[in-house]
């Protein structure tokens, strides 16, 4: 199983705004609206980064209370698999894609789909993924009960998981990756 990351080229990879103070991730989301107006990011209204870090925080706490071992205050984001639509996110598209037996998976915390809507109040369907971090051992289940998101929900019409999000709390081996690809 490989993990991705999608990022705009001019950026570069692993580029994240909850690494930022919220002024500093302020000013970079003004930026990219001018400056990258077709890009996804640049459609975010300036509460997104609010809303962000504080998912970010729930996750990181039901992270930590699964036993999640965390090197890092924010993590770095990647997917599980492939998900040719993230692409679409971007001006300039690059990817990144590293072997999950590179990393410390004890790591890494898993949300099916995204984490903003896995936890926000306003998707509430009783799906037993909802509002739940899984540790790599407990995705491993979850994808033989209901598959990869990009397969079965390629264009986002059976709600809003569209691929398994990746919490990396740790720089390695995403380090090595950012300078080769830096």
């Amino acid at each position: 199983m490989n993990l991705y990351h999608y990022y705009d080229k001019r950026s570069g990879p692993f580029k994240s705004l909850t690494a930022l103070s919220n002024e500093e991730a302020f000013l970079v989301l003004e930026k990219i609206k001018a400056q990258r107006p077709d890009s996804f990011t640049a459609q975010r209204d300036m509460d997104y980064i609010i809303k962000r870090s504080n998912c970010e925080a729930v996750v990181r706490e039901k992270a930590k209370e699964k036993g999640v071992i965390m090197d890092i205050a924010s993590p770095h984001y990647m997917v599980v698999k492939a998900c040719p639509w993230l692409s679409s996110w971007f001006e300039e598209a690059a990817e990144i894609s590293i072997p999950i037996d590179e990393f410390d998976t004890g790591k890494i915390s898993f949300t099916y789909g995204d984490s903003m809507p896995t936890f926000s109040p306003r998707v509430n369907d009783g799906k037993e993924y909802r509002k739940t971090v899984y540790t790599y051992e407990e995705l491993l289940g979850i994808i033989e009960k209901y598959g990869l998101p990009q397969e079965w929900n390629a264009d986002g019409a059976y709600g809003p998981e569209r691929y398994i999000e990746a919490q990396i709390w740790t720089d390695d081996p995403i380090e090595r990756y950012v300078k080769i690809n830096g």
